[in-house]
C-alpha cells in the first residue's frame, strides 16, 4: 500500500502541470500516510528545474552506489532526469524495504521484477505505475491463486460464531501482534494457510477488511469456547474437533 501510493505521487509529480518535479530531499521522514494515501509533508525542496547539458557525458545521474548515465535533449536538458531521480530514491528508501516482504509466495517474481526494474533503472514511472497496478489487480482478484488441492473440506464450519479473542501462536505477517491475522481472498486460501501451520487447528473469519477489501482471517492453535457474531465463521479441522464439543 506505501509503495504503490508512493509510485502514484510520483506519476503525478512526473506529469505536474508545472512540469517533471523533483523532490530534492527525498527522505522517509517527508513522507506521511493520509487516509491510506502517502503525502509530502514538505514541498520546500521541490524543483521544476532540469539540469542542462551540452552533451550526453553531462547528463550523469550520482547516488551513493550507482551512477546512471542520461541523454542530453535537443534543447539542452537531461532527459527524464527528475523523475528517474525521483524513482531511485523511492527504490532504495522504500521499495528495497517493503516489497521483498509479507506478499503472497506466487506475487513475489512480479515484485522482484518491480524491484530489479527500478533499481536499474529499466523502469520509468510510467511502467512502474503499470506493474504495481497489475500486481494490485491479481492480488485483489485472486488470480495468483494456483489450482490446487481443495484443504476446506477438511474443515468443519460454524456460521454465526467466533471463538473468544486471546493470545495464540504468532505467524508473519500478522495484523496483530497478539497472535496469526492474516488477509486471505477467501476461505479456501485460509484453509491452506491453516494447514501449512503445524499450530493451526482452526480459523475465524469476520466482515473485517483490509485496504484492498480482503477478509481478515485469525488463526489458532487450540479451540476455545465459542461466541455468537452473526458477521463470523468459525472453521474448526475436522481431526481437531469432536462430536462432544460441537
Amino acid at each position: 500500500q506505501i509503495c504503490l501510493s508512493l509510485v502514484k505521487l510520483l506519476f503525478y509529480l512526473a506529469h505536474s502541470p508545472l512540469g517533471s518535479i523533483v523532490l530534492l530531499d527525498f527522505q522517509p521522514r517527508q513522507f506521511v500516510m493520509v487516509d491510506g494515501n502517502l503525502k509530502v509533508t514538505d514541498m520546500d525542496d521541490a524543483s521544476t528545474e532540469e539540469l542542462s547539458c551540452k552533451e550526453d557525458n553531462d547528463c550523469t545521474l550520482d547516488f551513493p552506489t550507482k551512477s546512471f548515465p542520461l541523454k542530453c535533449s535537443a534543447v539542452g536538458k537531461c532527459e527524464g532526469i527528475n523523475e528517474k531521480k525521483n524513482l531511485f530514491n523511492a527504490y532504495r528508501y522504500f521499495f528495497t524495504y517493503l516489497l521483498p516482504h509479507s506478499a503472497p509466495p506466487a506475487l513475489r517474481p512480479f515484485l522482484s521484477d518491480i524491484l530489479n526494474a527500478t533499481g536499474d533503472l529499466r523502469y520509468g514511472i510510467n511502467e512502474t505505475l503499470k506493474a504495481f497496478e497489475k500486481v494490485l489487480h491479481l492480488y485483489k482478484s485472486g488470480l495468483y491463486l494456483q489450482k490446487r488441492t481443495l484443504h476446506l473440506k477438511d474443515y468443519i464450519s460454524i456460521k454465526g460464531f467466533r471463538t473468544v479473542e486471546g493470545e495464540d501462536y504468532k505467524c508473519w505477517p500478522s495484523y496483530s501482534h497478539l497472535g496469526c491475522l492474516l488477509s486471505v481472498h477467501s476461505a479456501e486460501e485460509a484453509a491452506a494457510i491453516c494447514n501449512s501451520q503445524s499450530q493451526c487447528q482452526s480459523f475465524i473469519i469476520t466482515q473485517r477488511r483490509t485496504w484492498t477489501g480482503r477478509p481478515l482471517a485469525s488463526f489458532q492453535s487450540s479451540l476455545t469456547d465459542l461466541i455468537p457474531d452473526a458477521n463470523a465463521v468459525v472453521y474448526i479441522k475436522r481431526s481437531a474437533s469432536s462430536g462432544e464439543r460441537l
